[in-house]
């Protein structure tokens, strides 16, 4: 599967990519050159999948209104977490 230069991956393809070299490494028989090489992809690509679910998570924390200013959303039970009675 290969990407034009411009295109850039789903979240989903660089966690299929991410997964792929967790199984690779964990199976032991990797060169350690090539290792080193998937380890620090790995490490790119868990940055960049991070990054984008931070970016997801704050989109979901705001709703719209009706007059289109955001207000963010309450967890439910948040306020009641720290309360024991």
């Amino acid at each position: 599967m290969s990407q034009d230069a411009n295109e850039t991956p789903t979240f989903e393809e660089n966690l299929t990519q991410l997964e792929q070299i967790v199984t690779e490494l964990e199976k032991g028989n990797v060169p350690l050159e090539q290792a080193l090489s998937q380890f620090k992809q790995g490490v790119e690509l868990s940055h960049a999948l991070q990054t984008k679910l931070t970016e997801a998570e704050k989109t979901l924390a705001e709703m719209m209104k009706d007059d289109d200013q955001t207000v963010a959303f309450e967890k439910s039970g948040e306020s009641d977490s720290n309360d024991d009675h």
